[in-house]
């Protein structure tokens, strides 16, 4: 990499750093739009019984169906749901889920760390989840108590999906039936809310879903959004809350709706995507309040109304995102790179396939770039050669025409004619390379697939800093932990290396800028995760090879 090109991508990523969101996904808000009615079933009878193989709570079932008793005599019980893939704990009141957690996936890179938690909110913090049937969509109902015909649902395997039902009534006669599918194999759950009317008068009134999350505290990548969002018109919002009590509104086609934290989400996707909106906003206590209710829905007495949904909690992971559809991948967004990004992670996993290591697979992947990328690096370093053959003759133009410039610049052009040389030569080539690595740079920054992922000795975790030993006093530009950074010394050693390999630029102010270049790259690389520093050493090596074979072939 030439010198010219080594100072833009400095000065890209201070750019880079103070707009980091500048180019990313746009929230959007508007005035909400008018009532669309939504698709919702309306029904004259309750479906059967489902059957599962469960484990039956005290005094539930008479003749295959529930008896739901008076809201207020219900006392709150936890149900648990145990699938290979997570523990949930729900609760009848809301109903809600109080805990769950993912069983492939720990807190942290230690082996006797707890599974990842993705309900994080305190006592008197509201539900993490619940949906209601209000009556209007500003207004906040309290939580019903539900009868529940299950104690536990344990699925496994190899069996087939489990059901778990909640059902109560409310004050003016409604039924209210929720029913939940849980599938072995999959991180997807089924909802659907039932509606019957047992008054003797219609009601109207919308589905409503509330989610409440506490965005972590702490030191935040670079990229790794955490927050609210939404997929509106097919295309993702998100709602980017900073102050407490100021609402982000987003409206039109919702076809989903999410809590992102980092490398975890939960969605609630309706069956059928309904034209209105999704409306967000930080508490007073700091916990995100998203809140997306249907048109209203009118019920005549005895009928039946329902609305579905697909909940989804688990992994920010392209491949299992893509699989459960609904445009759920969309959430995976790469900003300004994602039409270069999706394509390398691709090929990041394809690479991990067959090696089974992920720093491996970096180093299969910073050599495959390398290659496509040959002959413009190629040209690049032969024409930075030729300019250096012209340095002398430039400098006696330089001084010749000091006084006038527009003259010096037309000798200029003549002498690059005369010698066929192109002065951007050494430059295009590189400059096309440039979204490469920001791309690479967002791959290897903020995806799943890197988290707790190990290389070799020392270095565990790819998506953390690189680390040998852990120091108890703190070092100047370093974040936590604090230790030995091998990676990131040895990638400014490679570029210090490179840069005397490199021809000194005829400007003598660039010149001294380019010396302290390898320093300043290895300060900005110090708290980056690893598998991106050992993708830049990497890349650095096979830099100074091709230019150690030119120098040797033009000698």
């Amino acid at each position: 990499m030439d010198k010219k090109t080594l100072l833009a991508f400095a000065l890209s990523f201070l750019v880079l750093f103070g707009w980091s969101f500048f180019f990313g996904p746009k929230q959007e808000q508007k005035p909400h739009q008018g009532k669309t009615p939504v698709a919702t079933n309306t029904e004259k009878t309750a479906p059967s019984p489902e059957k599962v193989t469960t484990q039956p709570a005290p005094s539930s079932n008479i003749a295959g169906e529930m008896e739901v008793k008076e809201t207020a005599s219900i006392p709150e019980r936890e149900i648990r749901v145990e699938t290979p893939l997570y523990a949930a704990v729900f609760s009848n009141v809301g109903p809600t889920i109080k805990s769950f957690k993912l069983k492939k996936y720990r807190e942290t890179v230690d082996k006797d760390s707890p599974p990842v938690e993705m309900v994080n909110l305190k006592r008197g913090m509201g539900d993490f989840l619940r949906f209601s049937f209000t009556a209007d969509a500003e207004k906040k109902d309290l939580p019903l108590a539900y009868e529940c015909d299950r104690a536990m649902v344990q699925v496994g395997a190899e069996s087939a999906p489990s059901v778990l039902k909640f059902r109560a009534f409310t004050s003016d006669k409604l039924l209210i039936t929720q029913i939940y599918r849980f599938y072995p194999d999959q991180y997807r759950i089924d909802l659907k809310v039932q509606v019957e009317n047992h008054s003797q008068t219609a009601i109207e009134r919308s589905f409503q879903t509330t989610i409440n999350a506490l965005p972590p505290q702490g030191k935040k990548s670079y990229y790794s959004y955490i927050g609210l969002m939404a997929l509106s018109d097919g295309k993702l919002k998100k709602l980017k809350i900073k102050k407490k009590s100021k609402e982000k509104l987003v409206t039109g086609n919702i076809g989903w709706f999410a809590y992102e934290n980092g490398y975890f989400m939960s969605a609630v996707v309706p069956e059928t995507p309904a034209n209105t909106s999704f409306v967000g906003h930080m508490l007073s206590s700091g916990v995100l309040n998203g809140q997306f209710h249907t048109p209203p829905v009118k019920v005549s007495p005895s009928e039946k109304v329902s609305s579905s949904y697909f909940l989804y909690m688990g992994p920010h992971e392209l491949e299992i995102l893509k699989r459960f559809g609904k445009d759920l991948d969309k959430a995976v967004n790469f900003g300004w790179t994602d039409i270069i990004a999706r394509p390398l992670l691709y090929l990041l996993r394809f690479c991990h396939r067959y090696v089974h290591n992920y720093g491996i697979a970096i180093i299969l992947l910073t050599i495959i770039i390398k290659i496509i990328f040959w002959p413009l690096t190629h040209k690049s370093y032969k024409s930075m050669k030729e300019m250096q053959k012209l340095q002398p003759r430039l400098a006696k133009l330089r001084e010749k025409y000091k006084g006038n410039k527009e003259q010096m610049n037309k000798e200029m052009m003549a002498l690059y004619k005369t010698y066929k040389v192109n002065p951007m030569g050494g430059c295009l080539p590189m400059v096309i390379q440039i979204p490469v690595f920001f791309a690479l740079y967002r791959i290897l920054g903020d995806s799943i697939e890197l988290r707790h992922a190990p290389f070799m000795l020392w270095i565990n975790d790819l998506s953390a800093p690189d680390r040998l030993f852990h120091f108890a006093f703190k070092i100047p530009f370093m974040s936590p932990p604090y230790g030995i950074p091998v990676l990131t010394l040895l990638m400014g050693a490679s570029m210090f290396i490179q840069q005397k390999m490199t021809p000194t630029p005829g400007d003598p102010s660039q010149a001294k800028l380019m010396m302290f270049l390898p320093i300043v790259f290895t300060v900005m690389f110090i708290n980056f995760p690893s598998g991106l520093v050992l993708y830049w050493l990497v890349n650095n090596i096979l830099s100074i090879g091709q230019q150690y074979r030119i120098h040797r072939g033009s000698a």
